[in-house]
């Protein structure tokens, strides 16, 4: 999730056990608390730009991590404002371990994969309930917690909760509905897929994108489950074949590595940008849900040495102009 909603539920926790003058204290310590595993974005290399997405939601969100990383967080707030907190470090370790667990959870009911289970194991849970930014989650979130912190009392934020507990549950039974929906249509097309997944458009949890797999090709459409349930078709993309597709790589490169590193990051649902450049997409995003128009790729260079990396890109340029398309799918024949 973004960050602002990663600390508003990191800063509900604790102050949903806090009324009085210690819920201010509490909620800070959520807050920045629920905040502190992003801190892996640090961890990056200027000439391996593909190592930050084997880093990103790895050991600093994993649920073994909680203690470590919460009692870091709490060392830190306890040194530089010991006397302002006026509590022992094990009570503020306490609020700050509150806040660190929300996060990892929450960003694994994304779609983009986190690292719960690690050093145990190198699943990404990614369970496809909520897109990473939701205002319809986020306000009223960070709106009871504001109130909480205001009024000093924890029941506001024990709404903060529910309304998150609701809404993640509404998401899974719409995403649940949304393959139901991708399966029919693979039906009505004479289709078998091997795999079918399903993730939320951008902040909402009406319109989804899906994505199912054939022997050649992966399809692309968009549903709208619910009572105005509706679908749309969407374009189609060659999987990946690297000695169609890039006859010119030598195998033994590391830009062969990197789209091996890119294809385990993606859940193999690579296939060769359409525009016919010598990028390789991620076809389980694009702003539109029907189209294959990747927001991140790895760029490969036919020039480039053996030793030499591929490119991590993400492109966004196309977002402006395609919302009011995006907004007409999620809205168009819904009743006033």
């Amino acid at each position: 999730m973004d960050p602002f909603t990663q600390g508003a539920v990191g800063a509900a926790l604790p102050l949903a056990i806090r009324r009085g003058k210690s819920a201010t204290v509490a909620a800070g310590c959520g807050f920045l608390a629920g905040l502190a595993p992003d801190l892996d974005i640090v961890l990056r290399d200027p000439e391996d730009t593909l190592l930050f997405l084997e880093y990103h939601r790895q050991f600093t969100h994993a649920l073994i991590f909680i203690p470590v990383g919460s009692a870091i967080v709490a060392g830190a707030l306890f040194g530089l404002a010991r006397s302002w907190f006026a509590m022992e470090f094990l009570e503020i370790w306490l609020l700050c371990a509150l806040g660190y667990t929300t996060h990892g959870i929450l960003d694994a009911a994304t779609s983009y994969g986190t690292f719960l289970l690690w050093p145990f194991s190198d699943e990404r849970f990614a369970f496809n309930v909520i897109s990473v930014i939701d205002p319809l989650f986020t306000v009223p979130v960070a709106s009871l917690v504001m109130v909480g912190v205001l009024r000093k009392d924890g029941r506001w934020a024990r709404g903060a909760l529910g309304w998150a507990v609701l809404y993640l549950a509404l998401g899974t039974w719409q995403h649940h509905a949304a393959l139901s929906m991708a399966h029919t249509l693979a039906e009505s097309r004479g289709h078998v897929p091997s795999r079918i997944i399903a993730k939320p458009t951008f902040g909402n949890i009406l319109l989804w994108r899906t994505v199912y797999e054939t022997a050649d090709y992966f399809q692309v459409d968009a549903v709208r489950p619910g009572p105005w349930a509706k679908s749309f078709a969407g374009a189609q993309a060659a999987k990946l074949n690297l000695k169609r597709d890039f006859p010119w790589l030598e195998p033994t490169s590391q830009q062969a590595r990197d789209i091996g590193r890119f294809r385990r990051f993606s859940q193999n649902f690579t296939a060769k940008s359409p525009d016919g450049s010598d990028r390789v997409i991620d076809v389980r995003y694009g702003f539109l849900p029907t189209e294959i128009s990747a927001l991140w790729s790895i760029k490969l260079d036919r020039e480039a040495a053996n030793e030499v990396h591929a490119v991590y890109e993400t492109d966004r340029s196309n977002a402006g102009t395609q919302l009011p398309r995006l907004l007409d799918m999620i809205l168009g024949d819904l009743p006033n």
